[in-house]
């Protein structure tokens, strides 16, 4: 593929966003034949079609989807490089982009990340979800500046990166308020054929409890597996399902899911660790973002 042109890519993007040619014409001020053209020549660089037709509308076909993605982000970013060269401040970036392993409680995410947003800086962050091995790669080309995990990087996987561990919270089964009592008497004998949800196999949680399940010696119906930790607590909500989570969310379970706790899982925690490109932390948001968690971590510990 010879290199791209970069006008040619805006034009694309545009009938992409505006459904139209004609539209596209208005928003950039050109003719429409001045765009198909331009179109024309940006496909033929590809070598695929952008678009096909849909009624009188235009629909982009499986290559225009791709292009799209990639022009969302280059464009996304000329304008913020605009923007932060315009600034007093050009020196930190405008944009601070955190992975988070998508076992990970939201909630206790949410509490991990909130102190980069008090920064006296223009900074927007940008959090992404998925597995840990797709996180890490996207780490390792710089498209995240920090991972936030339920483990340290797999051993024997190659990526050029470093652990900050920022500390643990004891896991306990939760169930809904109406349900809750019924399994608190015999705990944990009550767990056996009661109705479990639980995170899939992936999960470094869910390795855990399926350990505590085995020693306790109880063999719970486990009737549903989650990759999202707050769809797996939507779903607790609306039966009478046990479900895993951390202890410090006590307070956030019975606030949004009226869930109370059922019984601690001795030996049983939820690991939170930041996983850095650099060795030595130098963007704000990445250290205030581990000091504090560190430091709410350790005392949420200690009470």
């Amino acid at each position: 593929m010879r290199h791209l042109n970069y006008n040619h890519l805006l034009y694309f993007w545009t009938v992409a966003r505006e459904g139209s040619v004609a539209r596209a014409a208005d928003t950039l001020h050109l003719a429409p034949q001045t765009i198909s053209g331009q179109i024309k020549a940006l496909e033929s660089v590809i070598g695929k079609p952008l678009f096909r037709r849909a009624g009188r509308a235009l629909a982009l076909t499986a290559a225009g989807l791709i292009v799209q993605q990639y022009a969302d982000e280059i464009f996304t970013l000329g304008a913020e490089l605009s923007r932060r060269m315009k600034s007093d401040d050009a020196g930190m970036p405008a944009t601070f982009n955190v992975g988070i392993v998508n076992s990970i409680s939201k909630l206790v995410a949410r509490e991990i990340l909130q102190p980069a947003l008090a920064l006296e800086s223009d900074l927007r962050l940008v959090c992404r979800e998925s597995e840990l091995e797709k996180l890490l790669a996207d780490l390792a080309v710089s498209r995240l500046d920090l991972v936030l995990s339920d483990r340290p990087i797999p051993a024997g996987l190659s990526v050029r990166a470093y652990n900050y561990p920022l500390g643990e919270s004891e896991v306990a089964l939760f169930a809904p308020a109406r349900h809750a009592r019924r399994y608190r008497r015999r705990f944990p004998a009550s767990v056996d054929g009661a109705p479990l949800l639980l995170p899939v196999h992936e999960s470094a949680l869910r390795r855990h409890v399926d350990d505590w399940l085995e020693t306790q010696g109880v063999k719970p119906r486990v009737i549903a597996e989650f990759e999202d930790s707050a769809l797996m607590k939507a779903f607790a909500a609306a039966g009478e399902a046990l479900f895993p989570a951390p202890v410090q969310l006590t307070d956030h379970l019975a606030r949004m899911y009226d869930a109370r706790p059922v019984g601690v899982l001795a030996g049983v925690s939820e690991r939170y660790v930041a996983i850095s490109p650099e060795r030595r932390l130098h963007h704000p948001a990445a250290r205030r973002i581990i000091d504090r968690a560190r430091m709410r971590l350790d005392s949420t510990e200690a009470a």
